[in-house]
Formats: structure tokens, C-alpha cells, sequence
């Protein structure tokens, strides 16, 4: 028997009774199910380097000051774009944003990332068991992807295999989480009213409000193995340091 299969069926003795009434499990994909956090921080430092370069921005402190600024304040309005806030920098700095150019830094962007995931050690074990007794849907917001076909969690097919539901948010015509439509949208899907669906996620602004306001029940996943800064906020959400505990729900909830 190998470890995967030891660690599910451990998980699977240990679970606890279920709380009565939940169908579903929903999940957000980055620093939820993979750890993508090297991945982010290489990916964005070339891409600093490179525009400062290429576009002859001199001061390097100036510089990282207002990527930073900008990149938050856009992050605030759930717009993730890469290519954006590249360009809102560059006419910081009275650069003129070439369009190939940064299509091309975005498409080095995402190949840094993507080989530098890798899933949790815990994440397949997880959804296995949890397959088993839930629905399970994936609620994600685009990440430089130009269609659902496109998203990272399609170079996971193990991952991608125990879910029902894929929502792709911020294209085709679906908002970004927090807004309420792509986690109703995986509702719907589901065929599961929100009362009886846990969401999962890492980010409290994105993930815990945004499934609160849409009525399921969130947990908070600060995963162990994360290096973050996490928000000092006060929250009725479980909060957990890995997946594990989602197998003894009923502890949770």
C-alpha cells in the first residue's frame, strides 16, 4: 500500500460524524489545493526586473514603490491582470506599455508559475475521501488564463478529477471573486442551496467574505507550509492549517 493510499485510509478511520445538512464542498485552487507561493515570488520578480529594465526605468526603489502601490490598490478591486497593472506602471513612469511585449512577459509569467507548483502533500488524500461523501466543485479566479480550458488546475488532472464543478472567475462574463455570482454559478452546478456547502480558501478578503456573503459556510486554510503575512481580522470562520482537518467536518462546523 503506498503513502497516499495509507494517508486516505487513515483519514477515512478518523473522520468524525458529519454535520447534518452539508452536500458540498467547494475549493479556491491557488495556495488552497497547490502551493504556488515560489512560483509567485520568482515569476514576479523577473517581471519587475524586466519592465524596469526594457523600459529604462532608472530608479529601481522608485520603482518597486509604485508596482507595489498598484498593484495592491487594482488587487483591491479584483482585478488580477498581470498585463494591467504592468501598464498602469509604465504610464506611472511616462513609459508607453507595449502590448506584445507584455503579452509575452505575462506568458513567462505563468510558465514560472506553473513550474514552480506544486499540490499540497495532503491535497489528493483529501479530495479522495471527500469525494467520496460530498459534491465537490472548484471556485477560482483567473489567473492569465484567456478561457476555462486554460487554468493551471488542468496540469493537476488527479486533482481535477474528484471535481463536479469548475468556475472560472473574471472571464466570460463572470465577475471575480468576492463577487456572489461565480460561487452561486457553482451552486447551481452543484445543484446544492448555499446553506449546505463549505467553501474553502486562503484569502479572507476573496474567499471567507466572499463565501459568507454568498451564504455557504468558509473555512480559512493559513496552510503551514505558507510563508504569508496573514490579516490580523477577527473571524467566526474555522480557521486550519491544512487540509486534513476538512475529513472531520464535524469538529469544524
Amino acid at each position: 500500500m503506498g503513502i497516499g493510499q495509507r494517508d486516505q485510509t487513515r483519514m477515512q478511520r478518523d473522520t468524525g460524524p458529519e454535520p447534518s445538512g452539508i452536500k458540498a464542498f467547494c475549493f479556491d485552487f491557488g495556495q488552497t489545493l497547490v502551493d504556488s507561493a515560489e512560483g509567485f515570488r520568482t515569476a514576479e520578480k523577473e517581471a519587475q526586473q524586466a519592465l524596469c529594465n526594457r523600459f529604462d526605468v532608472p530608479d529601481w526603489d522608485r520603482f518597486l514603490e509604485v508596482y507595489r502601490t498598484i498593484r495592491k490598490a487594482l488587487h483591491e478591486q479584483s482585478r488580477f491582470s498581470r498585463p494591467a497593472i504592468w501598464s498602469a506602471v509604465l504610464e506611472a513612469f511616462d513609459r508607453e506599455p507595449d502590448t506584445d511585449l507584455l503579452k509575452g512577459l505575462e506568458q513567462e509569467y505563468w510558465r514560472t508559475v506553473q513550474r514552480l507548483t506544486r499540490p499540497f502533500p495532503e491535497a489528493e488524500s483529501v479530495l479522495s475521501v471527500l469525494s467520496g461523501r460530498y459534491r465537490l466543485g472548484l471556485i477560482t479566479n483567473t489567473q492569465g488564463e484567456t478561457n476555462p480550458d486554460q487554468h493551471r488546475i488542468h496540469h493537476f488532472p488527479r486533482l481535477k478529477s474528484h471535481f463536479q464543478s469548475l468556475v472560472v472567475a473574471g472571464q466570460e462574463d463572470i465577475p471575480a471573486k468576492p463577487c456572489r455570482v461565480p460561487f452561486q454559478k457553482a451552486l447551481l452546478a452543484l445543484e446544492i442551496p448555499p446553506h449546505a456547502a463549505v467553501y474553502v480558501g486562503d484569502d479572507y478578503r476573496i474567499d471567507i467574505l466572499g463565501a459568507e456573503a454568498a451564504g455557504m459556510h468558509p473555512v480559512w486554510l493559513k496552510h503551514r507550509l505558507v510563508k504569508r503575512r496573514w490579516p490580523a481580522v477577527e473571524t467566526k470562520a474555522p480557521v486550519i492549517e491544512s487540509l486534513e482537518p476538512l475529513c472531520r467536518l464535524g469538529e469544524l462546523l
